[in-house]
C-alpha cells in the first residue's frame, strides 16, 4: 500500500478523504498545519504528499518550500478555486500538480494516480538494458528507470514532474516538440485550454540548467508551438 500523507487543517475534510482514500487501498498518514507536515513528510516514507495552501502556524507555500528543500517527494497542492496566483506558484516551487478546493474524494484519487504513474516506475517493472534505459542529449544524461539525471557530468536535482518533461523533451532533442504532444506524453492528458503547468515546471528546468554560452538558454519556447531541447 502507498503512504499518503495529508496535511490540511480542515480536521472533517481530511477525515472524508482519509476514509475515501483508505478504501482505495491507501495508507494514511494526517497532519493539520504546515510545521508537523513539514515534520512527518522530511521522516520520509511517503509515495506522495498532499499539502492545503492556507494553513495555520506556516502556509502550504512555505511548507512546499522546506520540503523541496531536501525531499522530491510527488507534492500535490489544495488550492483555493479560481486562484491562478497559488497554483503558478506552488508549481514554480516544486508541486507537481494542484487540486482546486472544493474538491471530490474520487477527483483527488485520480490526480494522487496520474502523479504517481509519471513520477514512479512500476515497482514490477522489469530492468531495461542499459543502452535502452540511458537517455543522453549533449550534456545532459538521464536514467528513466532510476529517476536519476547529470547535468554537465553533475547531479541534477530535479522534481517527478519536471523529470518526465524533460526527458521528453530529451528523447527527442533538437526537434521543436508541440505543448500537446508534450502534455500527451509527459503528463499522460491532453493539453487543457490556459492550462500553465508545462510552462511553469520547464521554466524551473531553465533555471537548473542555466544558460547557453550565446546567452540563451537550453530549453527554446515559439509561442503558440512548444519547446526544443538543444543538444549542442
Amino acid at each position: 500500500m502507498k503512504k499518503i500523507l495529508l496535511v490540511d487543517d480542515d480536521i472533517e475534510l481530511t477525515g472524508m478523504l482519509a476514509r475515501y482514500l483508505r478504501r482505495e487501498q491507501f495508507e494514511v498518514e494526517l497532519a493539520h498545519d504546515g510545521e508537523s507536515g513539514v515534520r512527518m513528510a522530511l521522516q520520509g516514507g511517503h509515495a506522495l504528499v498532499v499539502l492545503d495552501v492556507m494553513m495555520p502556524r506556516l502556509s502550504g507555500m512555505e511548507a512546499l518550500r522546506r520540503i523541496r528543500a531536501s525531499r522530491r517527494t510527488p507534492v500535490i497542492m489544495l488550492t483555493a478555486r479560481g486562484d491562478n496566483v497559488d497554483r503558478i506558484v506552488g508549481l514554480d516551487m516544486g508541486a507537481d500538480d494542484y487540486v482546486p478546493k472544493p474538491c471530490t474524494p474520487g477527483e483527488l484519487v485520480a490526480r494522487i494516480r496520474a502523479v504517481l504513474r509519471r513520477t514512479q516506475p512500476p515497482p514490477d517493472a522489469e530492468p531495461q538494458p542499459l543502452a535502452v534505459d540511458v537517455v543522453e542529449a549533449g550534456l545532459l544524461t538521464m536514467w528513466p528507470g532510476r529517476r536519476e539525471a547529470t547535468w554537465r557530468g553533475q547531479a541534477l536535482p530535479l522534481t517527478g514532474t519536471e523529470f518526465v518533461l524533460l526527458l521528453t523533451l530529451a528523447r527527442q532533442a533538437g526537434q521543436l516538440m508541440p505543448k500537446a504532444d508534450i502534455s500527451l506524453q509527459a503528463l499522460g492528458r491532453p493539453l487543457a485550454a490556459y492550462d500553465r503547468r508545462i510552462d511553469v515546471h520547464l521554466s524551473s528546468v531553465r533555471q537548473k540548467l542555466g544558460l547557453r554560452p550565446d546567452g540563451q538558454p537550453w530549453i527554446q519556447s515559439v509561442r503558440g508551438l512548444g519547446y526544443q531541447l538543444l543538444k549542442d
